[in-house]
């Protein structure tokens, strides 16, 4: 038996919260009621009041609602949220959340959801489920599902969704995860540009008895490693896709945003970097490419995907950026450099063979770099340079 944590504005939305606690002890397991409310007087009488979820956090919540001000106590739950639901869950008292909500509680809810680790059931049902979600994720691994119509009631709709929310929640509480740890993780950023050599230096390090995690560079993905760096699960950084700065450089889609490249200083991780596919930033179909960029080497991925060249300057802006970063690693560090070409498409013959942006971007790093720099006349997707890559962070890590 699991104990679910019910979580959401029981001012509003309490009737349809306390529905779904009943259906989750109908189903053998306990269910606390949190209330995250701060308009009228709850409808359902919670497990746990909106006093004692704000006093979690050191916030005097009746001072805060004596001010009036809506939009300041949502603010004030949103952050003690997260820190009543991470205290429970790291003291064993909760094993799942789930959350019904609209604009309001979804932000309020999922905020408190992100404060959970990756693997901890969490589960929002909200009105904004089929839209952008992406702000309410972050990095963590929270599964929504559509609610159809407005959580505002009980229908036959709503009844229908409530009903497999709680079927889905109880079934994430049992089901079994085998979670022996047995192997160190390495972590490793990949394009479809960077694949091959991803995939060969991902081999070379399993076989030495590490278990390889790769993560897709499409801005999210930047995020999500960084956060597992952060998190202090990982031995070392296989970080061969820097291409998100690319993006976060010329303004295109897949920025991973300012702080790409900083956890594995922060977490004292060693590291390998490589500046993997900074040759192209990414823009959606052809018409998405802004104006000032129409000119430029524009090489059209997929319908859905307009690559664009990056120019010398913005070479050199990269690579004073990489450098620069790696400098601030305290962990054993090494910037590697495919000379012949920084992706598939870069390479002589390639769209984005371009040997002054190249030159610019390498100059750059080796100007500005104060960690080893190490050189291949070798194209990044060569098996010389995989192995090259794998055998460097071997050494690293062996250092440590």
């Amino acid at each position: 038996m699991a104990t679910i944590a019910v979580l959401g504005t029981l001012d509003s939305k309490g009737l349809e919260h306390a529905h779904v606690a009943d259906l989750i002890r109908q189903r053998g397991h306990e269910a606390v009621l949190i209330d995250v409310g701060t308009g009228e007087a709850p409808v359902v009488v919670p497990d746990i009041t909106r006093d004692e979820v704000a006093a979690a956090a050191g916030v005097d919540l009746s001072e805060v609602l004596a001010r009036h001000d809506r939009g300041e106590c949502v603010v004030a739950m949103s952050k003690a949220a997260p820190v009543l639901l991470e205290k429970l869950a790291r003291e064993g008292r909760i094993q799942g959340v789930v959350s019904l909500g609209g604009g309001g509680g979804t932000a309020l809810a999922t905020a408190a959801m992100r404060a959970l680790p990756l693997g901890f059931p969490k589960l929002m049902v909200s009105t904004l489920a089929s839209g952008n979600t992406a702000h309410y994720l972050g990095t963590k691994d929270i599964a929504m599902m559509p609610a159809i119509v407005d959580v505002a009631g009980l229908n036959r709709v709503s009844r229908m969704v409530f009903a497999r929310a709680a079927g889905a929640i109880c079934g994430m509480v049992e089901a079994k995860v085998d979670d022996e740890v047995s192997k160190p993780i390495v972590v490793a950023s990949m394009f479809g540009n960077s694949t091959a050599c991803v995939n060969e230096a991902k081999r070379i390090i399993e076989e030495a008895g590490y278990e390889v995690l790769v993560f897709h560079a499409t801005g999210t993905g930047g995020r999500a490693m960084e956060s597992l760096i952060a998190s202090g699960m990982v031995s070392g950084a296989l970080d061969i896709t820097t291409t998100e700065w690319a993006d976060e450089v010329t303004g295109a889609t897949l920025s991973a945003g300012p702080e790409r490249l900083d956890a594995a200083g922060l977490a004292k991780v060693p590291a390998v970097v490589v500046p993997g596919c900074v040759d192209m930033a990414n823009f959606g179909e052809p018409a998405t490419v802004p104006e000032r960029y129409r000119s430029r080497n524009l090489y059209i991925h997929n319908p859905q995907v307009t690559l664009m060249r990056t120019s010398p300057a913005e070479c050199a802006e990269i690579g004073r950026i990489l450098a620069e970063k790696v400098n601030r690693y305290t962990a054993p560090a090494a910037i590697l450099l495919p000379k012949e070409g920084v992706s598939v498409i870069s390479e002589k013959g390639g769209p984005f063979h371009d040997p002054v942006a190249d030159e610019a971007l390498f100059s750059a790093i080796a100007a500005h770099a104060e960690k080893p720099v190490l050189a291949y006349e070798e194209t990044l997707n060569s098996p010389v340079f995989a192995r090259a890559c794998a055998e460097k962070l071997l050494e690293l890590m062996g250092r440590r």
